[in-house]
């Protein structure tokens, strides 16, 4: 299992998870809610069935009280703890209560007479942990007539039992356990879809990236045939520039904008006119300040070519010098970008230990005296001494390597820093 699959089972474990989490909360709520309603619900019916069958609020008379104290005897006990019986003006006919009702009952508010004409509820969490439900509810003529003359009042007092309580809970656990399932059931069934699409868009990002490459090395080899050379070059310097730049600890994007411009680097000399780029002899001051200009040439070139610009720090700065004699810009130590710094060692040392049509090539010892020698004048002397530490590999590998062999070589680099390895 790669990073990514990981990181998808993860990521949908963890929303199944917090799924069952937030299910459990609204079904503990949904459950309390239910349990409000149907005791209400419960207390209307009842309460007015057995106040009404009673008779205790149509009688005049004192037998009215008796009647009454009849009626919520029934009702505590069963679904109430406390029952209150009121007249139609509001004066209390009778109140029993179990032991819990007593002991519930200073707890809670008092009120003055009831004059409402709607059912309501409280639902009170009290001090010492206890649940309690108190309803309001008017009496009518009619149990069938809604809208009848309130002819009493009756208010109950529920303290809702531990087992009611625990029952709740287990449905809330049930309910989040059931979408928890749900959850890693879905989450299951698109993990593998998840997987096999990413698994496509990075086949088809390495494809792009592979042609991008592709491009790049051939853009490269171009400008190394316009410049009259077999592209070795363009080869040996990347790779130098590479292996210093790992020297150095520079990876991740910073390496691959080396690369790019390690590739692309001389890019602006397809500007510059056959008479001064293939001039055979030392070109005049005129010519050179034409040939110095492939710079900037360079510059617009890849300017806005997204992909390109990674190469623009290694493009615009490899011919400036740590003293700030270099040019265009004549930027002055750290100043110079690192990938250019980096860059003007490797296409230097490559340089002097190369053969040419105008010189021999330089030995290793010689070479790398050139080097000191221009550390804190052309070179960066913290990259100078860098390559110090791997100078002689560079030059023992590619001593002996032809340039298909080099390019073999450049290519596993590449590859493995842009993550196509």
């Amino acid at each position: 299992m790669n990073s990514f699959s990981r990181k998808a089972a993860f990521r949908i474990a963890a929303v199944s998870i917090v799924l069952a989490a937030l299910a459990s909360v609204a079904a503990w709520f949904v459950a309390r809610e239910k349990a409000e309603e149907s005791t209400v619900a419960l207390a209307i019916e009842e309460s007015q069935r057995l106040i009404s069958h009673s008779g205790a609020i149509y009688r005049p008379d004192a037998a009215a009280t008796e009647h009454a104290v009849q009626a919520a005897k029934a009702i505590t006990g069963g679904l109430f703890d406390i029952a209150e019986i009121y007249d139609r003006n509001g004066l209390k006919l009778a109140e029993t209560m179990t032991a819990e009702g007593e002991e519930v009952e200073p707890l809670l508010s008092s009120h003055g007479r009831p004059a409402y004409t709607r059912a309501s509820y409280e639902s009170i969490n009290l001090a010492d942990g206890r649940w309690v439900l108190r309803v309001f509810v008017p009496l009518r003529e009619s149990l069938e007539a809604p809208r009848s003359a309130v002819t009493g009042y009756f208010e109950g007092v529920r303290v809702v039992p531990e087992w009611q309580q625990a029952q709740m809970r287990s449905d809330a656990l049930g309910i989040a356990a059931l979408v928890g399932l749900a959850a890693l059931l879905c989450g299951a069934a698109i993990y593998p879809v998840v997987v096999n699409l990413s698994a496509e868009n990075e086949r088809r990002a390495r494809d792009v990236l592979g042609a991008h490459l592709s491009t790049m090395e051939a853009l490269g080899r171009a400008i190394a045939k316009r410049d009259s050379d077999t592209g070795g070059h363009n080869c040996r310097v990347a790779w130098i520039a590479i292996r210093l730049a790992e020297q150095l600890g520079v990876a991740g994007s910073d390496m691959q904008a080396l690369i790019v411009g390690s590739f692309l680097h001389d890019i602006g000399k397809i500007a510059i006119p056959d008479a001064i780029l293939l001039k055979p002899g030392k070109l005049d001051e005129s010519e050179f300040s034409i040939m110095r200009t492939h710079v900037e040439q360079g510059e617009e070139i890849i300017g806005g070519i997204g992909w390109l610009e990674k190469a623009r720090n290694v493009v615009s700065g490899h011919h400036e010098k740590w003293d700030g004699t270099g040019y265009p810009r004549r930027l002055e130590g750290l100043a110079i970008p690192l990938s250019a710094r980096i860059f003007a060692v490797a296409d230097v040392f490559d340089a002097l230990c190369s053969k040419r049509p105008y010189k021999e090539a330089m030995g290793f010892d010689a070479a790398m005296a050139i080097l000191e020698r221009d550390a804190g004048r052309h070179f960066d002397p913290c990259v100078i001494d860098a390559f110090r530490q791997v100078s002689r590999e560079i030059h023992d590998r590619l001593a002996s390597c032809s340039d298909e062999d080099c390019r073999t070589l450049l290519d596993e680099r590449v590859r493995s820093h842009f993550g196509l390895a």
